[in-house]
C-alpha cells in the first residue's frame, strides 16, 4: 500500500537585512561614481591650469 504525503517547508527572509545590504550597495556605489567624477575634475583642473594655480586655487578658498 502506498501513501501519498505533502511536504509543507517555508522560507522566511530578513527583509530589514536584505533592505539594509541593498541600501549599502547603491551608497557605496554612489559614493564611488562622485570619488570618480572629483578626481577627473581634479585631474582635467590640473591639466589646463596646472598644479601651481590649483594649489593656490584651493588655498585661496579655503583661506578665503
Amino acid at each position: 500500500m502506498t501513501t501519498n504525503t505533502q511536504i509543507t517547508t517555508t522560507t522566511r527572509a530578513n527583509t530589514g537585512y536584505e533592505t539594509s545590504t541593498f541600501v549599502l550597495g547603491a551608497g557605496m556605489t554612489m559614493a564611488a561614481l562622485v570619488g570618480i567624477w572629483g578626481f577627473a575634475c581634479l585631474a582635467s583642473a590640473m591639466m589646463s591650469m596646472g598644479p601651481t594655480n590649483v594649489v593656490k586655487g584651493y588655498l585661496t578658498a579655503v583661506i578665503g
